[in-house]
């Protein structure tokens, strides 16, 4: 069942009928270094599928001596997947795993009951310099997982397949899309997927999935007579087959899956079934009782001041970092 259920088309209502169930422009966050983009939660929408959380980091351009500095950090009861088309992140964390993602590759972090990790530019990056852009989401995990073991899967671009023709390159990253299937175990059914398209170029965009939605990287597309620019994030209407068509070199994220078993509390960078979950991790790590990560045991971001605040329900109210 959907927690945000469409109505029955109307007669005569053309807004009813819209291929885009509904249109979200991201939030701008200046985190100093850069510019983040926070596409969901929403006021407008809570969950696509498990995505819970879709930030876009950059473009953002780091001289020599510069680059991102995200300290040690803990996560519950959720999985991060981190993709990027420029740059690299040296990502470590407290099972040991110490991974540079590059552009193309997929990072998948499942947090479960606890972990915790820190996202660096590496001393070289540092030392040349370089460009840094890509996506952070954050994936709810059915209620019988949001306690499992810690789990962290990286593939290279190599790993994931390809689809190429007529105009079109897609990666798939998790699920199956255009006939390829991705090697990306994922914790519920998961559609995520790089499309590009040369400018002429159209793509159908299978119902197959219940929840499904674009988010819009770059160039410009037409659905159904309407055009979308970059920055945009569009929810798709359940059940209709739909087609995506370039009015320029245009590149879209396509994502979505089934509906997760519930709404989700969030707060921070905690994400839970139960508020009750929350309230004890936000005790644990203000007691330091999450794991350390090895190599990086000195330093970390501590609770929020608004640390009494009590967690919510995936709106736009999420605690920033």
């Amino acid at each position: 069942m959907s927690w945000s259920p469409c109505p029955d088309p109307t007669l005569g209502d053309r807004e009813s009928v819209n291929a885009v169930e509904t249109l979200i422009v991201p939030r701008a966050v200046d985190l100093g270094e850069m510019t983040v983009r926070r596409a969901l939660p929403s006021t407008k929408r809570q969950m696509i599928g498990p995505f819970i959380f879709f930030d876009q980091m950059g473009p953002a351009e780091f001289l020599t001596d510069q680059g991102i500095d995200v300290r040690p950090h803990p996560h519950i009861n959720l999985a991060t997947l981190t993709y990027l088309f420029e740059g690299e992140i040296l990502h470590r964390d407290s099972l040991g795993t110490e991974k540079t993602i590059k552009p193309g590759a997929v990072n998948w972090m499942q947090a479960g009951k606890g972990i915790v990790h820190s996202e660096r530019t590496s001393e070289e990056k540092k030392r040349n310099g370089q460009r840094l852009f890509g996506l952070q989401t954050w994936m709810a995990l059915p209620e019988d997982q949001e306690e499992s073991d810690p789990a962290f899967i990286h593939h290279s671009k190599n790993d994931l397949p390809i689809f190429d023709g007529d105009g079109i390159k897609a990666r798939i990253i998790a699920g199956t899309a255009f006939g390829e299937t991705s090697a990306l175990k994922t914790a519920s059914e998961t559609l995520y997927g790089d499309v590009e398209l040369q400018a002429g170029s159209q793509i159908p965009i299978d119902p197959s999935y219940e929840e499904r939605a674009l988010y819009t990287i770059s160039g410009e597309i037409e659905i159904a007579g309407d055009t979308f620019e970059k920055g945009q994030l569009l929810v798709l209407r359940p059940s209709d087959a739909i087609t995506v068509k370039a009015n320029t070199t245009a590149r879209f994220m396509l994502f979505g899956g089934a509906p997760m078993d519930g709404p989700r509390y969030i707060w921070w960078n905690f994400v839970s079934s139960r508020a009750e979950r929350i309230e004890a991790a936000k005790e644990e790590w203000a007691k330091g009782q999450f794991d350390t990560v090895p190599g990086d045991e000195e330093d970390f971001i501590p609770l929020p001041e608004s640390k009494n605040e009590r967690p919510r329900r995936a709106t736009g109210g999420v605690v920033y970092p």
